[in-house]
């Protein structure tokens, strides 16, 4: 948890603090992160990081934290059930193309996103992931809920397995096309955004294949 004086600081001091760090964790990740370049980049002292966190978990957790917070506000006004006439399924693959073009065209989120998503120790994975992951659930299951309410997915669909594949899926869906080596078989990467979209589209109807079937 940051402390009250990273509360209490300049917004535009703060605001520079989280770019920097945005920056260095996403493109090294918590290991690889230098609080030394934090410290440059941002145009503070790093004595002074540790005037606003405990030590570098604490610092690396906020960022994560506070980014997928920043995603979460961004996407929320698409967390809605699927208007008249239109499938859940097709409303969710709508869902998942305003997601890929929102990390597509944002960097530093997409950058810690890999971060968070990658992290090898398993403390550090823990730490970060946990309340990451409670974001996913907050948006997803009660789109999930909805689905079976209007009978687009049996009552008896197991929302929990759905929730589980989709929090694995999505993060791919927002590195794959931009990093290289993450999708062997739809081949993501650097793919156009109408072809791009098709693909994605595979994967969701393959998640969500069973649950219609059981419905039909």
């Amino acid at each position: 948890m940051p402390k009250p004086t990273w509360v209490n600081l300049d917004q535009r001091r703060r605001e520079r603090v989280l770019h920097a760090a945005m920056a260095e964790f996403g493109a090294h990740g918590y290991s690889g992160g230098s609080l030394n370049v934090i410290a440059r980049e941002a145009g503070v002292a790093k004595g002074s990081l540790f005037q606003y966190f405990d030590d570098k978990l604490d610092f690396f957790a906020h960022v994560a934290e506070h980014t997928s917070i920043e995603i979460y506000t961004a996407m929320a006004p698409y967390l809605v059930p699927a208007p008249p006439g239109t499938s859940f399924v097709e409303h969710f693959a709508d869902l998942v193309d305003v997601w890929m073009d929102y990390m597509a065209a944002h960097p530093l989120e997409r950058g810690v996103t890999a971060a968070t998503t990658m992290e090898l120790d398993p403390d550090i994975r823990r730490a970060v992931r946990e309340p990451v992951h409670r974001l996913y659930a907050q948006g997803i299951r009660p789109l999930l809920q909805s689905a079976i309410d209007a009978g687009e997915l049996a009552a008896d669909a197991d929302v929990d397995a759905l929730l589980s594949m989709l929090v694995l899926l999505l993060p791919h869906l927002a590195l794959a096309p931009t990093e290289p080596g993450l999708d062997s078989g739809l081949a993501l990467y650097r793919t156009r955004r109408p072809e791009r979209s098709r693909r994605a589209r595979r994967l969701i109807a393959t998640i969500f294949a069973p649950a219609q079937v059981a419905a039909s």
